[in-house]
């Protein structure tokens, strides 16, 4: 799980080694608020001290409670929240910096977090905590009256008051729709709340490679996983009836490390045959496509240039997928590293072992994926259904995100 949240989690201070923090470090705190709600934005700076493990604290002044984050754990007790790294982000270079994320709900007027820390050490310029020695002598006491003081007796006709306003002060309408959870940093982050027709169009396109026929894309308000629209798609079994629905996106500052997050909901469980769900273009390999989908009833990837799988389409090798969930919404993850040539899957959170290229060929799960060497380019991302055979099926797909550190559910 990219995060969790425990309301009664004690908070821990890290002080150890290379874990310890710098004085000048900094915690760039960047809310979205909305009536009710926010999520915020957290960059951490260790200054001139590197880091091999983080923990950053801050205080609330009242009214905001932590519902979730992601890239680190987060927890609150009381006004107090803790968010310690990740497995993945733990390192921070000296001069460097790294991002996490947290969402939650919020009261009229909630005032800005204080506080920051990070390992303990005060940021942003705050001076260390300093102690009061306790005096040397005791205080002087005055002693008790011996006679009670005089009271004043009370008024005999109640203060005037003030009568309320005719009209209630003005107040600022909330955005029609919170953001999609989970998108900091993400250079694409899109719930389909823009698509205004029953068609996608605007920031993504309806296309169909190789030829058309009886698959459908459409905008639907029925069936979401926030919002008020998804992206619904009517795969027809059979070669031709593919269809998919590409961003129209610059994602070129994804870079060659690319993280995405997809939340998808289908209706049918996977067939024995190919099908794929999500393309994308590969200019490192004669711009055809990596793929995942599925085989065997079990989640796959698959290389279109020399149809590749991961895992090996053997039965132990199957048997290391997961088939994918139906009749309710499943949060999809994946990494592709196009400098190591490694690819990490993860379903609702947790990690697939058979959905796992680490750099070093293993029998029945990359063996296959490694007979050459593979250095991924990916430029779009693909939304859709193709069959080679049997396997039709509905899906819908809703809060998609890519970015170049892992996004979380």
């Amino acid at each position: 799980m990219a995060a969790t949240v425990t309301a009664a989690a004690a908070v821990t201070t890290v002080l150890a080694g290379t874990a310890s923090a710098a004085q000048g470090c900094r915690v760039d705190y960047q809310p979205n608020e909305w009536t009710g709600g926010f999520t915020a934005n957290v960059r951490v700076s260790p200054g001139d001290t590197a880091l091999s493990s983080w923990t950053v604290t801050w205080s609330y002044p009242g009214g905001q409670r932590i519902t979730g984050g992601w890239n680190a754990q987060v927890s609150q007790a009381g006004t107090t929240v803790t968010a310690r790294n990740a497995a993945w982000n733990g390192s921070v270079p000296a001069g460097g910096s790294t991002e996490f994320g947290v969402q939650g709900t919020s009261t009229s007027g909630s005032a800005a977090p204080t506080g920051f820390a990070l390992n303990g050490v005060p940021c942003n310029g705050a001076p260390p905590p300093t102690t009061t020695p306790p005096p040397t002598t005791p205080p002087p006491t005055t002693p008790p009256p011996t006679t009670p003081p005089p009271t004043t007796p009370p008024p005999t006709t109640p203060p005037p008051t003030t009568p309320p306003p005719t009209t209630p002060p003005p107040t600022t309408p909330p955005p029609t729709t919170p953001p999609p959870a989970g998108c900091a940093g993400a250079v694409l982050c899109d719930g389909f709340e823009n698509q205004t027709g029953s068609t996608p169009a605007g920031d993504w396109s309806v296309v169909n490679p190789d030829c058309s026929g009886a698959g459908r894309a459409a905008v639907d308000t029925t069936t979401t996983h926030s919002g008020s629209r998804s992206l619904r798609i009517d795969g027809a079994a059979g070669y031709c009836n593919h269809v998919f629905v590409r961003s129209n996106k610059d994602l070129s500052a994804v870079g060659t490390v690319r993280y995405g997050r997809i939340w998808l909901r289908h209706t049918t469980a996977l067939p024995t045959q190919h099908v794929t769900m999500t393309a994308m273009t590969d200019t490192a390999d004669g711009n055809k496509d990596l793929r995942m989908g599925g085989q065997n009833g079990a989640l796959q990837w698959n290389r279109a240039s020399d149809d590749a799988t991961l895992p090996e389409q053997s039965p132990a090798g199957v048997a290391l997928s997961v088939p994918l969930p139906t009749g309710r919404w499943t949060c999809l993850e994946f990494m592709v590293d196009g400098n190591q040539g490694q690819l990490r899957t993860w379903l609702d959170g947790t990690a697939v072992t058979g959905l796992t290229a680490d750099g070093v060929a293993t029998h029945d799960i990359d063996g296959q994926w490694y007979n050459r060497t593979w250095r991924p380019r990916l430029t779009d991302l693909k939304l859709g259904w193709e069959s080679y055979g049997e396997g039709a099926d509905t899906i819908w797909y809703d809060d998609v995100a890519l970015g170049a550190s892992r996004i979380g559910c």
